[in-house]
């Protein structure tokens, strides 16, 4: 099996890699075990020094990782360089925390003395999708390496260089040979990896139905997994917000990466008495973004990242539009072999709709407008996602008891929804489950050992 690396903004190949055969998945995957083996002995203070290195590393050749993100996956250079500071940040984040985090808990325990330990698991599985192809992996990567984990990549089949360069970072940084190991394998190999017996947990971020199908192979293995899914995030803005910031945020909120965001602002919850303001507001902040070559630096946004995306958003619209959607602001793109779609807002929606009930992974904005603060809630939580969301009004009390009704993984008020290394991340419903980042992220992939000394 080969993979391609293209541009999606001129659709040319890149390069041409060579898949990993069955034997050499194997081998990686048991010199991954060989290197845990070793790895779990070490101590934090020489983890958090290779950690600290490869964050350094990011930083010292970010213009050429962040290059490969925007030739393989189109995202604006300037957004490219943001994500490789990011997983920087997340690096000596999980350097300076990780020995605190995994410190014993004590438990209040009769009769004795009881407190929780934290093992490393082994060789933990990541599949991994090429929105954020850096950022999606070290945010795992890093916590899970500090717990002393192994680590091996299934990374998107769309992204192999950076994939390649991932491995290369903590490579540079002086990593054990094979604690981080790259596979360059299809979604059908992804089973036989996850029943492989050196393979203790595996993590997903991708879509609902990538999800369904790790969870039954981990599960008929009987072995850990996390999921991040898809989302669909409400943005409610009520009546006493601040329009023109809400709106100049909504706008950022959507359109980061062209909107290929799982966190993305995708429906926009709106109070009727600011409705007609925001939506001209937002619309207007949509005029002002630079559509272009993504490597240049004044570009906002260019394409998505295949044709196939791009056409598949085309049939979501077409499809709303054919229930009585309506187009509020842009305009369709032709059908064509193109990865370029335009952002566009879209109102009047109704339940069956794509745009009401799927999450749409591209610029376009679905607009609803409520009559209070409990119907913008009813709305949002009719989505069957559940990741993230954010509400602006002035009222902090208010703002607080609406988050509390919300059902997602989390609520930001008068904010966009972002992950930081600090809160933890994740969903419920069918955004999936299990948590990454802050103490949480870095547990899942341990033995929370319970000890009772009597």
């Amino acid at each position: 099996m080969q993979f391609r690396s293209i541009n999606p903004f001129d659709n040319q190949i890149l390069e041409v890699y060579e898949g990993s055969t069955t034997e050499q998945v194997n081998d990686k995957i048991e010199k991954a075990h060989q290197a845990y083996l070793q790895w779990k002995n070490t101590s934090f203070e020489e983890r958090s020094a290779l950690m600290q290195s490869a964050a350094a590393e990011l930083l010292k050749n970010k213009k050429i990782y962040s290059e490969s993100i925007t030739m393989e996956m189109g995202k604006p250079i300037k957004e490219a360089i943001a994500e490789i500071e990011k997983c920087a940040t997340v690096c000596s984040f999980y350097a300076e925390k990780a020995k605190d985090f995994l410190k014993d808990t004590p438990l209040d325990t009769p009769h004795g003395n009881g407190y929780i330990h934290y093992n490393p698991l082994g060789v933990v599985l990541a599949v991994m999708p090429w929105n954020f192809p850096f950022w999606q992996v070290f945010r795992f990567a890093a916590p899970a390496l500090m717990a002393g984990n192994a680590c091996v990549l299934k990374h998107a089949s769309s992204v192999p260089k950076c994939a390649l360069d991932i491995e290369t970072v903590f490579r540079n940084a002086g990593f054990p040979q094979h604690i981080f190991n790259t596979l360059l394998i299809g979604s059908a190999d992804v089973k036989g990896v996850i029943e492989h017996e050196s393979v203790t947990a595996v993590t997903l971020t991708g879509s609902e139905n990538a999800g369904k199908s790790v969870a039954s192979t981990a599960g008929g293995v009987l072995k850990k997994c996390v999921l991040e899914l898809g989302g669909s995030d409400p943005f409610i803005v009520l009546k006493d917000a601040d329009i023109k910031t809400s709106a100049k945020i909504a706008v950022k909120a959507r359109m980061l990466n062209a909107g290929q965001s799982c966190i993305a602002a995708k429906r926009f919850i709106l109070e009727k008495e600011i409705a007609e303001d925001f939506t001209k507001q937002f619309a207007e902040e949509l005029e002002k973004l630079i559509h272009g070559n993504p490597m240049l630096f004044d570009t906002d946004f260019g394409t998505l990242a295949r044709p196939d995306l791009a056409e598949e958003i085309l049939d979501q619209v077409n499809e709303s539009l054919r229930q009585g959607a309506e187009i509020v602001y842009g305009k369709l793109p032709k059908k064509n072999d193109s990865a370029y779609f335009p952002p566009m807002i879209l109102g009047n929606l109704q339940p069956g709709m794509p745009a009401y009930d799927e999450e749409i992974f591209g610029p376009v904005a679905s607009f609803f407008v409520v009559e209070n603060a409990d119907e913008a809630v009813k709305i949002a939580n009719e989505s069957r996602f559940g990741l993230g969301g954010s509400l602006w009004t002035e009222d902090e009390n208010k703002a607080k008891s609406l988050a509390s009704q919300i059902e997602s993984g989390a609520v930001y008020i008068n904010q966009m929804m972002f992950s930081d290394p600090s809160a933890p991340f994740g969903g419920i419903k069918k955004s999936g489950y299990g948590r990454e980042l802050s103490y949480l992220g870095i547990r899942e992939f341990t033995n929370q050992k319970t000890i009772w000394v009597k």
